[in-house]
């Protein structure tokens, strides 16, 4: 890749923008996560509801990213970050301030999918700067924003037993969204190749198509996989080696390192070898990794096991969004919204999973064992797929993207 050459390509102040306020909304998305083993104190739970706890705020993310998918194309990425950045203050200052009880954290807990949500707004804003052959970095690079999730993990227990409350964390949280507000305001700007707003009826059109529900799935497995895994490691530390707090929120900081940083790195390599060869061979290192994770071995043996897994799944994000432009150039955002919902399900229901299953058998195996299985599932749906999809609209190596390039530009 010539790095001059995408440089110059799009617009680096409204990627870094982009990417800052995608790392800043994921940190605050994932706060319960490792709060949730020091929550746990201050209220009685059985692992379904640790579970539950931690999976509500990837279910809020999932269902408003509808919205932001929408207000993305209604009034532009940028005004649309904004809002959702004001918004995010309403579940930070109610867990600061006002929480005092179960049922209020768990509506603390889907509000805080407000900050999920940016996703739907964060990558179009990226995206609509770049042309075709630098789709999967500059997706891979703003969504490596997911990145958030380590400063969460690294340092929310740590603030919470040096304050001696867990609430004062959600008040500090307020201290980056503003900072990175500012900076977003100053800095991002709209691409001039804004898509015409979208009517709810062009939804209905792009949910007809096959593709759509493919993307759904495949992300809903990487996506979903990575920040479920992300929200509900620190409990499973917890659970199963007995670790404290800081040091299973300490090990889950490790394996959220693997799935974040190496996002941009799915997206390169997809650029490079083709994003269908790719999350193939990325679905079968998961599976593998979540059939060995399903024997439970000693901790020394299951953090490598994690990380990579945890790596798999962050590089399979980057990879499934070096497709969908290629598939959805002038839906772009309206798919985003969708794919990322359909990616927030899928971190929804593996914390549910895992930790009904863990109440109702005694052990994590069966969960981990289904969530290999899942993975293998999308290898034989892609391999069916592949076929139509290269006849289509698929494109891979210098010729084909250089004629994607003259022929089309990714407008949304």
């Amino acid at each position: 890749m010539n790095k001059e050459s995408f440089l110059k390509s799009g617009n680096t102040r409204t990627l870094a923008s982009a990417f800052l306020y995608f790392d800043t909304s994921f940190m605050i998305w994932v706060l319960l996560g490792p709060l949730a083993v020091i929550i746990m104190n201050d209220y009685q739970m059985d692992a379904a509801q640790k579970a539950n706890l931690v999976a509500l705020p990837i279910l809020g993310g999932s269902i408003l990213r509808l919205v932001l998918g929408y207000m993305t194309d209604v009034i532009g990425p940028k005004r649309t970050g904004q809002i959702g950045m004001l918004l995010t203050v309403i579940p930070l200052v109610w867990g600061w301030k006002f929480a005092d009880s179960l049922n209020e954290l768990y509506i603390v807990a889907l509000l805080l999918g407000i900050a999920g949500a940016s996703f739907a707004a964060a990558l179009p804003l990226a995206s609509r700067w770049y042309p075709p052959q630098y789709q999967g970095l500059a997706m891979g690079i703003a969504g490596a924003g997911n990145s958030g999730t380590v400063f969460t993990t690294l340092f929310a227990n740590r603030l919470a037993e040096y304050f001696g409350s867990w609430h004062i964390v959600f008040g500090l949280a307020l201290i980056p969204i503003a900072v990175v507000f500012i900076i977003f305001t100053l800095l991002a700007k709209d691409s001039p190749n804004q898509p015409s707003p979208r009517k709810l009826a062009d939804y209905g059109a792009v949910l007809r198509q096959r593709d759509t529900w493919m993307f759904c799935l495949l992300y809903g497995v990487t996506f979903g996989g990575f920040v479920g895994m992300s929200n509900y490691l620190t409990i499973f530390f917890n659970t199963q080696y007995g670790l404290s707090p800081v040091h299973a929120a300490d090990f889950t900081t490790v394996c959220v390192i693997a799935g974040s940083f190496f996002r941009p790195v799915g997206g390169w390599l997809a650029d490079k070898f083709g994003g269908i060869r790719m999350l193939m061979a990325l679905y079968g290192v998961t599976a593998l990794m979540m059939a060995c994770i399903s024997f439970l071995p000693p901790l020394y043996l299951i953090i490598p096991l994690l990380f990579i897994g945890m790596m798999s799944l962050g590089m399979g994000n980057g990879s499934v969004f070096q497709l969908v432009p290629q598939r959805f150039k002038s839906e772009l955002g309206i798919v985003t919204g969708i794919v990322g919902a359909a990616g927030g399900f899928g971190g929804y229901f593996l914390p549910n999973l895992l930790g009904s299953l863990k109440l109702s058998t005694g052990s994590y195996t069966l969960g981990f064992l289904i969530v290999s299985g899942v993975a293998l599932t999308c290898i034989g749906l892609i391999f069916a797929a592949q076929g139509s999809w290269k006849r289509t609209w698929f494109t891979t190596g210098r010729t084909s993207l250089i004629d994607t390039h003259n022929n089309s530009t990714i407008a949304s």
